[in-house]
């Protein structure tokens, strides 16, 4: 294993649960998970290169993977016909089902309405609840300051909104 696989791997492996929770909240589908899941590790080597350690790691993670999941989600993206088994690289999709079932009716019921936004709303808001900045948000998704915190405002509203006409059905 050449030093850049072992380092690529190294700042890969602390943030798996993020790869899980961005599959999970873009595929309902276990098979689609996994095959979203190939796509956003492909996509991180291939821009591997380029990381330059100005920002966290975590932040250049999210930002290729929610674009994977977007394009992904979108059908616009290709699909990996050579790939890796995702277990090449230290993932495992039954992991990534436990992490959906540990969650609890609460989570189950946010995960529900994240699902019913849009895709740029939805990758917004997961990474809201991850604890960026709006700074960092607009960086990464390529909007302004001003668009992401009217779009948290509104997504956040329409949540409310949803929730209250599922409690009372």
């Amino acid at each position: 294993m050449s030093t850049l696989e072992s380092r690529f791997l190294a700042d890969l492996t602390p943030h798996k649960a993020m790869l899980y929770q961005i599959a999970n909240a873009y595929c309902s589908r276990r098979e689609d998970r996994g095959d979203l899941i190939q796509e956003m590790i492909a996509e991180l080597w291939r821009a591997y290169p380029r990381f330059d350690g100005r920002a966290a790691f975590s932040t250049f993670l999210h930002r290729i993977a929610v674009n994977v999941a977007i394009s992904f989600y979108r059908g616009e993206s290709r699909r990996i016909r050579d790939a890796l088994p995702i277990e090449d690289f230290g993932m495992d999709l039954a992991a990534a089902d436990r992490v959906l079932d540990a969650q609890g009716d609460d989570m189950h019921a946010l995960h529900q309405l994240i699902a019913r936004l849009d895709e740029i709303n939805r990758a917004l808001i997961l990474l809201y609840l991850q604890g960026y900045s709006l700074e960092e948000l607009a960086q990464m998704l390529g909007l302004t300051v001003t668009n992401v915190a009217t779009r948290i405002n509104r997504i956040k509203t329409r949540m409310q909104r949803d929730h209250a006409a599922q409690e009372s059905t």
